[in-house]
């Protein structure tokens, strides 16, 4: 695993809702377009601080989703706790914990919010565990994600 690119999509916090979701989609189909990944790993969406940025997040998700679908990506969506199992070894890391922790098997820095690093975070796991077995409903099905950070730590996948 290689670190190619990563950066934070800045959309106004202010205009009308349709027209940032329209500026997320555009910047992430430019993304995909460039890099072209085989896989697309997101975070599930499981609080927010009140009900508006819960519904906000899953507009916001959902256009994640269609882009990578209309990039004809696979997508794989991670639960919080798995991802900073993956990245940490622990599902209850701290955001700076899992931040540093990037930074170490990425062999970068990271200076922008930590919303890069919890995007890296999710593109680790989903690197870690993209040869797993999904269920019916898409999910992965549980997998040894220390085994698979060892290999990582080692340079194999």
């Amino acid at each position: 695993m290689r670190h190619v690119d990563h950066g934070v999509v800045a959309v106004a916090d202010a205009g009308r809702i349709e027209a940032r979701l329209a500026a997320l989609h555009a910047a992430l189909a430019r993304a995909l377009e460039t890099h072209r990944p085989d896989i697309v790993a997101v975070e599930e969406v499981f609080h927010a601080r009140n009900a508006r940025s819960a519904i906000v997040l899953g507009q916001a998700r959902g256009v994640a989703l269609l882009a990578a679908a209309q990039a004809g990506v696979r997508v794989r969506s991670f639960a919080p706790a798995v991802i900073k199992q993956a990245v940490t070894g622990t599902g209850r890391a701290e955001k700076d914990q899992v931040g540093r922790m990037v930074c170490i098997l990425l062999g970068i820095t990271v200076r922008e919010r930590t919303d890069a690093t919890d995007a890296l975070a999710a593109a680790i796991c989903g690197v870690l565990r993209a040869d797993e077995r999904e269920d019916a409903s898409g999910q992965p099905r549980s997998a040894d994600a220390r085994a698979a950070l060892r290999r990582l730590a080692r340079g194999a996948r």
